[in-house]
Formats: structure tokens, C-alpha cells, sequence
């Protein structure tokens, strides 16, 4: 077995649980994973190691999922995608530590609409911004800002437990 391929093996369950949480979509997490993996093989020669390699990895995801957001008109300038960065605590990691989760509910509970629902649906209901744009009347784009500016809320909610 190549050092990729053992790479691959360790480390392809928690890119895909990583995606998943940030596109609350499956099928699109599974694509984007391998799409991941494939850019990693690539670039594994220019990984200097100065970071966990599954941190790196997470990079290389978070980057592929902004890419998809742009193509399919998600976001539209850079100003908006700095805004969706994502902290070095990704939703996933957080939602590992059980104590942690339970903070994260207690933060959406006490979350302002429309965010508390267009995340709850986005995230636990797993919708498409098309359909979450449909059931409130609005525009696609105005779904998937209005649920990256709930995840922002959220995560500066999260910071201030820590």
C-alpha cells in the first residue's frame, strides 16, 4: 500500500463528514471528497507538514466547496467568500464533542429567523438553497446568504463559549 493510498484510507471518512456538514448535501459531499482526494494526490509533494495532513486535507476540501459555490452562484465576490471562512474549529469538529453539540443547540435555539430555520433546514433537513428559496418566497442566493450568515452567527456564538 502506497503512503496515499494509507492517506486515503485514514483520513476519507472525516473529509467526507467535514463536507457534509458544510454542504448538508451527500451526494455533493461524496463528489467534493473525491475531488478532494484527487487534488491532495497531486499536491501531496507540496505538503511541508507544518500542519496536521488532516487539516491540509480540510483545506483542500473547504477551497473545492467555495469553488462550488461559485459556479453555481452561491457567492459572487471574494468579500462574500471571506465572510464564509471557515475557522480552524469547523461546525463538524465541534459537533464531535458532545458538550460542545449541546452548546450548538442551545445557540440555534435562541437563534433569530429567519437564520434558525434556514440553517435547521439547510443542515438537519438537508434542503438545497432552491428549496429552501421556494418555501420562503425568495431568491436562491438570498437562501444560501442568509444560511452562511446563521453559520457565521453561530460560530461567533461558539468562539465566546471557548
Amino acid at each position: 500500500m502506497t503512503d496515499f493510498e494509507e492517506i486515503y484510507r485514514l483520513y476519507f471518512d472525516d473529509i467526507f463528514k467535514f463536507l457534509r456538514g458544510l454542504t448538508a448535501n451527500e451526494h455533493l459531499a461524496e463528489e467534493l471528497t473525491e475531488e478532494t482526494f484527487f487534488k491532495a494526490l497531486k499536491e501531496i509533494k507540496s505538503f511541508r507538514g507544518d500542519c496536521d495532513i488532516r487539516i491540509w486535507l480540510c483545506q483542500i476540501a473547504k477551497n473545492s466547496y467555495f469553488t462550488y459555490l461559485r459556479k453555481q452562484k452561491c457567492i459572487s465576490n471574494d468579500e462574500q467568500l471571506n465572510s464564509m471562512e471557515i475557522s480552524e474549529k469547523s461546525m463538524e469538529t465541534l459537533l464531535v464533542d458532545k458538550e460542545i453539540a449541546f452548546k450548538l443547540h442551545q445557540i440555534l435555539h435562541d437563534l433569530e429567523e429567519p437564520y434558525k430555520e434556514i440553517f435547521s433546514l439547510r443542515i438537519f433537513g438537508e434542503l438545497s438553497f432552491k428549496q429552501i428559496a421556494v418555501l420562503f418566497g425568495k431568491t436562491e442566493h438570498w437562501a444560501c446568504v442568509t444560511y452562511h450568515r446563521a453559520k457565521e452567527k453561530i460560530q461567533k456564538r461558539m468562539e465566546e463559549y471557548e
